[in-house]
C-alpha cells in the first residue's frame, strides 16, 4: 500500500510559480495513475492533472492547461506539479492522489482514487 507525502505549497503573488511534490512512501508508483486535485473554500474538489506513471502520459483540466505541468521522477518516486502563471483563482488546498484501476474515461474522478496525501495549501495573492 503506497502512502503519499506532499510538499511545496506556499503563498505567491499572481503570475508567480510554485512546484508541488508528491513522494511515494512504503511502495512505488509503478502501475499507478497519480493525480492532483484541489479544493477551494466553499467549493467542491476539482481535478487538476494526472499522469500514468508507467507510460508517462499526462492529462490536464482545461483551467490549468498551458500553465501547469505534471511530471515524474522514477528514481525519487516522486510526482511534481509545476505551476506557472498562477492566478488568485488557483488558491486552494492541493491534494495528491493515486490509484491503479483507472481508465481514460475516469481519471478525472477523484472518488475513484484510493490513496490520498494530506494536502498542501497554495495561496495566490492579487
Amino acid at each position: 500500500q503506497v502512502q503519499l507525502v506532499e510538499s511545496g505549497g506556499g503563498t505567491v503573488q499572481a503570475g508567480g510559480s510554485l512546484r508541488l511534490s508528491c513522494a511515494a512512501s512504503g511502495g512505488t508508483f509503478s502501475g499507478y495513475w497519480v493525480g492532483w486535485f484541489r479544493q477551494a473554500p466553499g467549493k467542491e474538489r476539482e481535478f487538476v492533472a494526472t499522469i500514468r506513471w508507467n507510460a508517462g502520459y499526462s492529462y490536464y483540466a482545461d483551467s490549468v492547461k498551458g500553465r501547469f505541468t505534471i511530471s515524474r521522477d522514477n528514481a525519487k518516486k516522486t510526482v511534481y506539479l509545476q505551476m506557472n502563471g498562477l492566478k488568485p483563482e488557483d488558491t486552494a488546498v492541493y491534494y495528491c492522489a493515486a490509484d491503479r484501476g483507472l481508465i481514460l474515461s475516469t481519471y478525472h474522478r477523484g472518488e475513484l482514487y484510493d490513496y490520498w496525501g494530506q494536502g498542501t495549501q497554495v495561496t495566490v495573492s492579487s
